[in-house]
Parts: structure tokens; C-alpha cells; sequence
């Protein structure tokens, strides 16, 4: 019976995301999730779960021929990355830099490595180029097909295993997204994960706190990027709807730093303390969970939605324990007003006047809403501070950043 519910919620899910995306991508992510990550098949008991080959990647095995500075072009660029699924985040600011950076002068290839792999490379190029950016970049499947480079570049832990290994390059280097041994709980993972910020790689980070972090922490060589938005996407606007008391919340339960629990806990307490309230969840089918207040549950949505969405919302929770999300800034220029939790791995990008920022209680998080939803001069202030912020930003400027780092490695390590 369990086995029943189960499957009749992930056929609801499915014809949700069906109805959103249409039926081909539904049809494709089905496709790349009918695997576990550790290897045993979804439909439960079906198959044995393959450990030892799941993790044979951080066994340090040589991948390659050894290669000269000189032998490639220095604008050769090997992006390593997981497999991905819509909607994913950091694949999304990946695939942007790749972007930017072929415009720059950039030959970039993507090597896709890890379980589930895409069906075919084409099939891969067609939904980078559908679901996130337009990029010439090619494709290849697993680490051995991956052509020499100038510059191979590890996007994730699991990634930095199948860098190292790697010989048919003349540098390595490592797009920090986030802190990832964090993640995990202490054991394997997180100590494999710790460790890859050992293996000398040069470090690109997103972010000054990850940039001091890693080279205060691990002794690496760190440059960092920072955060902007996509503006034909979220256009500034002061513009707001007539409608009010709506309250946006960024609702990740599986990713643990984005605090799902605290979320519903200050959420419930906003809704007993402000009438009318009305929370907008996205980011997850919450379908599943008991939400005592009033609520829309819109799960994953298409990027050129959001900021219609956000745009409905006199504020925006979205907290943060690990580094801070591209979210905020795109509630800034959207004229959202935004509300996070006082951490370090926040305050880089957030701060009292571009964002109100609370203790990691409910009690501080709560008060913290309230008083942007109860306070018109407030809302307008963060609404000012975050346009102001939002405005000083441009990825193109950032990608430019991160093609000089790439263009100044062979000075770095001479």
C-alpha cells in the first residue's frame, strides 16, 4: 500500500511538471532519474546498491596522457560537470559563464561525468541550449572522451575526483559554487568532499566568503565572482500589484541549508500574527506536506515566470546556511523586499540596507517579516536599497572576471 501512495504522488508530480514544461522534458527528466545515485534502480528492491562502483571515482586512477604547456591553445576549456536535471541552479550559472565566456574568446567543451549519464551528447547540447543557455560548447560523455585542454575546470566535489585524475591538461581549477561538506552529514562523503579543496586546484568562488574561506581554511589560491541577475527576466519595476499581504518563500525541503523547517515555523507564526496573509511557495512541490495557513504551491517553475511571481510578494524569506542563492538578487530587481538569516556566508552579498536580516530563530525571523509586511517605510526602504544593489551588478562583467583569472593562470603558476 505504501508503494501504492508512493507511486500515485510521483504520478501526480509528473503530470504537475507535464502540464508546466510540457511532455517531452517531463519525459526526459523521467528518463535520467530512473536511477539512483548510488545505482539501484527507483521501483524498490529491483536492484543491489553498487557502493563500491558508485564511488570508485575517488580512487585515484590516471585519466589521459600528460600534456605540455603550448600543446593546446590557451583558450581550451574543459567545463566537468554532474549530470543535471531542469531547474538546476548551479548548472544554470555554469552554463552562463560558458556562455559569456565563448563570447570572450573562449573554445569551452562540456565533459559530463557521474550517473545517470544523458542519452547521447546531442541529446545533452539540446537540453543545455533548451533548458538554460545558448552555448557552441560540445559535449562529451565521461571523463576518458574528454579532449586535451589548457584549463580543466571542476564545477562540483564529485567532479574535482575525475579533474585530478585527469592528465591531459596544463592547469586545473575549481568553480566553487558552495561550501559542499556541508552538505553531508560526518562520514564518507563529507570527507571526501573536504579534501578536494586540498588537491591544489585553483580556486574560482562565488562569492568573497567561500574566496576566504577556502584560503584561510585549505591554503588555496582564490579569486572570487560575484551575483547579478538576468535582466530581460526580472526588469526593475516599482510597479506593484494591487494585491497585498503576500508573502514569497524560497521552499527547498530535500536541500537542508535552505531550511525548510525554520521557514514553516516563522511562516505559521506570520500567518496568526498578520490577517489575510496569503504564502507563495516555490521551488518544490510542497503538495505533500500539511500547511495549516494559507498557501500556493507553485514546485519548480520555468525561469521566465518568476518574476511575475515575485512581483505578486510584499516580501521574500529566503534563508541561507550554506552560501547565499542567486534568489535574492533577483527579488531585488524584481522590487521584492527580502528577508535572510545573519550569517557570514550571507552578509557578502546581503546586508541592513539592501535586506532585513535576522537572527536564525524563528522568534527574529518572524519579527523580521512582520515588520516589512506592517511597515510601508520599511518595505519601501529594503525596496530602494535592493534595486540600488541589484542595479550595480551585470554577469557579463562578472564572466569577464573570471575570463581574465583563466587568462592569468600560466603567470599564477609560473
Amino acid at each position: 500500500m505504501t508503494i501504492f501512495f508512493k507511486l500515485k504522488r510521483r504520478s501526480a508530480a509528473a503530470l504537475r511538471h507535464a502540464r508546466q514544461h510540457g511532455v517531452r522534458p517531463t519525459l526526459e527528466l523521467i528518463l535520467q532519474r530512473c536511477c539512483r545515485p548510488n545505482g539501484s534502480l527507483t521501483s524498490g528492491g529491483l536492484a543491489k546498491r553498487r557502493v563500491i562502483q558508485f564511488y570508485d571515482f575517488v580512487r585515484a586512477r590516471p585519466i589521459g596522457n600528460t600534456i605540455r604547456a603550448g600543446s593546446v591553445p590557451r583558450t581550451t576549456v574543459n567545463w566537468v560537470l554532474p549530470p543535471w536535471g531542469f531547474g538546476s541552479g548551479g548548472h544554470a550559472t555554469i552554463f552562463r559563464f560558458v556562455h559569456y565566456l565563448e563570447q570572450e574568446g573562449f573554445d569551452c567543451r562540456i565533459v559530463v561525468v557521474g550517473e545517470p549519464q544523458p542519452l547521447s551528447s546531442e541529446h545533452a547540447w539540446k537540453q543545455i541550449n533548451d533548458w538554460f543557455f545558448p552555448v557552441r560548447a560540445k559535449v562529451f560523455l565521461g571523463m576518458s572522451s574528454a579532449p586535451p585542454a589548457h584549463i580543466t575546470i571542476a564545477t562540483g566535489w564529485t567532479t574535482a575526483y575525475y579533474v585530478r585524475a585527469f592528465r591531459s591538461t596544463v592547469h586545473r581549477c575549481y568553480f566553487v559554487q558552495d561550501f559542499e561538506p556541508y552538505f553531508y552529514a560526518a562520514g564518507a562523503e563529507q570527507a571526501w568532499a573536504e579534501e578536494t579543496y586540498r588537491f591544489g586546484f585553483f580556486g574560482i568562488t562565488a562569492g568573497t566568503w567561500l574566496k576566504e574561506k577556502l584560503a584561510t581554511e585549505y591554503g588555496m589560491r582564490t579569486e572570487a565572482f560575484g551575483f547579478s541577475f538576468d535582466g530581460p527576466l526580472y526588469a526593475q519595476s516599482k510597479d506593484r500589484e494591487p494585491e497585498s499581504r503576500h508573502v514569497f518563500f524560497y521552499a527547498r525541503p530535500p536541500t537542508q541549508r535552505r531550511a525548510f523547517e525554520m521557514g514553516m515555523l516563522v511562516l505559521d507564526e506570520v500567518a496568526r500574527r498578520v490577517p489575510g496573509v496569503k504564502v507563495i511557495f516555490a521551488g518544490w512541490d510542497v503538495s505533500e506536506y500539511e500547511i495549516p495557513f494559507e498557501h500556493l504551491n507553485c514546485g519548480v517553475v520555468a525561469r521566465d515566470k518568476l518574476r511575475d511571481l515575485y512581483r505578486r510578494c510584499d516580501v521574500a524569506l529566503v534563508l541561507s546556511f550554506t552560501n547565499v542563492s542567486l534568489m535574492p538578487l533577483e527579488l531585488m530587481a524584481c522590487g521584492t523586499p527580502v528577508v535572510s538569516n545573519r550569517a557570514p556566508c550571507t552578509e557578502w552579498l546581503l546586508n541592513d540596507n539592501n535586506a532585513r536580516l535576522a537572527a536564525p530563530t524563528v522568534e527574529a525571523l518572524t519579527e523580521a517579516v512582520c515588520a516589512v509586511l506592517e511597515s510601508p517605510k520599511e518595505a519601501a526602504r529594503l525596496r530602494d536599497g535592493g534595486f540600488a544593489t541589484a542595479a550595480s551588478t551585470d554577469w557579463r562583467t562578472e564572466a569577464r572576471k573570471v575570463g581574465d583569472i583563466l587568462r592569468r593562470l600560466d603567470l599564477q603558476w609560473a
